[in-house]
């Protein structure tokens, strides 16, 4: 008889249904990993991006133990405590000999481990286990180190914007995006942190992780952000929703030579009107976009976390077990009072 296990089942935000699906066979290079902790990301409840696939089984950002090895593993045994990437790069396309590894084809859809991290067991192909897979340093839990991946996007994003010491930067949209930019500007030495949100509670929150100062996102957004610099702009922007008012204000809030960085997607089918003229023009202003995150950024993002330099089991607001999924689904769905929220799928 198949052996089953528990999975959270995705249809929509409001529907995500505790099922039983078969534990996933492996074969040779691969592993069974055993999920102890797995994070709803922001892109967990876009619908628009899911809604062709459901029903399936989301959860990327996952933690959790070896309990089989296929043939020819040698890396890793049963029992080790590890993290795993979903998406990897191949390492041999022109991409990533440029250093461009999250524009990987490989990378950026030819890669994922079954069924996802919102259930018992996960099956890593042997690419995810050669290139993806990570042993937990020693003193870090489970839960922190579900934070890899989303860590790892922030990093890769800041080491792409070459934000220089002292410089002044907006952050607008304080989910745990935001926080964490928040949390690693702040780290890397950044100047005046400023951030933004249409939350109260998430302008509280980014304070507590390093923003010197938190405004309202409202429809004077550019305005409060220049005038709680001291009528300055700033030096980067990073923007971490993808509304387009946010977006418009960014562009009017970014200095000469600066930088402004688009960190999260828009809506399906928005597009961005402006005029090139005003915005870019003499100003030499950079706008860049970062996707993902390479092996080396969530090698880089543990060692972080392991220091300490990120303080991420702060930020960890909720935790639910699995049959509780959906109440974590509608609390980042809804924007609701919350930072990190944390599926525990042993539980």
């Amino acid at each position: 008889m198949t052996k089953q296990m528990r999975v959270a089942m995705y249809y929509s935000n409001r529907d995500v249904r505790l099922e039983k699906i078969p534990v996933p066979t492996i074969g040779e290079g691969e592993i069974l990993m055993k999920i102890e902790a797995s994070g709803i990301c922001g892109s967990d409840v876009m619908e628009w991006y899911r809604r062709d696939k459901v029903p399936l089984v989301l959860g990327h950002e996952v933690a959790g133990t070896v309990e089989k090895v296929g043939k020819g593993v040698q890396k890793f045994i049963k029992g080790d405590r590890i993290v795993a990437a979903h998406h990897v790069p191949c390492n041999t396309c022109e991409y990533c000999h440029q250093g461009n590894h999250t524009a990987c084809q490989s990378l950026q859809g030819g890669t994922n481990f079954h069924p996802g991290g919102f259930s018992e067991f996960v099956r890593l192909p042997a690419i995810n286990v050669d290139r993806g897979t990570f042993p937990i340093p020693e003193g870090v839990s489970f839960e922190d180190a579900t934070f890899a991946e989303p860590l790892g996007c922030v990093l890769r994003g800041q080491k792409k914007m070459l934000i220089k010491h002292g410089a002044s930067v907006f952050i607008i949209g304080t989910g745990i995006s935001g926080i964490l930019h928040v949390s690693l500007a702040r780290a890397m030495g950044a100047g005046k942190i400023i951030t933004a949100d249409i939350s109260d509670y998430r302008n509280d929150m980014a304070m507590r992780f390093g923003a010197d100062e938190a405004v309202l996102s409202d429809s004077g957004l550019a305005a409060n952000l220049i005038k709680a610099n001291g009528g300055k702009k700033a030096h980067y922007v990073i923007v971490c929703t993808g509304a387009m008012p946010a977006i418009k204000a960014a562009l009017e809030s970014v200095d000469k030579g600066g930088c402004v960085l688009l960190f999260a997607p828009t809506a399906e089918g928005q597009t961005m009107p402006f005029s090139v003229n005003d915005v870019f023009w003499k100003k030499e202003v950079t706008l860049m976009t970062t996707y993902a995150a390479a092996p080396a950024d969530h090698v880089a993002a543990l060692e972080l976390i392991r220091a300490g330099t990120i303080p991420v089991d702060e930020m960890i607001t909720h935790r639910f077990g699995l049959k509780d999924a959906q109440k974590g689904f509608s609390l980042v769905a809804g924007s609701g009072d919350s930072v990190k929220v944390i599926i525990l799928p042993q539980k």
